[in-house]
């Protein structure tokens, strides 16, 4: 390839931003989409983060980056949601 390396680098981080665009078009077709799950390139890495409602659902997630994002450096800080019933009462002050 020729060119200088500054426009590797700039091409480099247009193919991040294009297969983290598509990442995000597959979590919002799919069962994925009403969760609040995002991805954003931070410092030429891939930041995953959320809240999901169950660990089924983060794994779906996880999977999902990890074949969007193969050979990419990759955050991820998703989270599952507290969904069950509480067990006592919550003490106000």
């Amino acid at each position: 390839m020729s060119g200088s390396p500054g426009q590797h680098a700039e091409a480099a981080e247009e193919n991040i931003e294009y297969r983290v665009a598509h990442l995000r078009d597959r979590l919002a077709a799919e069962e994925l989409g009403e969760l609040g799950v995002r991805a954003e390139v931070r410092a030429g890495a891939v930041v995953v983060t959320g809240t999901v409602p169950s660990a089924q659902c983060r794994e779906t997630v996880l999977r999902t980056v990890r074949e969007e994002l193969a050979g990419l450096s990759v955050h991820t800080d998703v989270v599952v949601a507290e969904t069950a019933t509480p067990d006592h009462a919550e003490e106000l002050p």
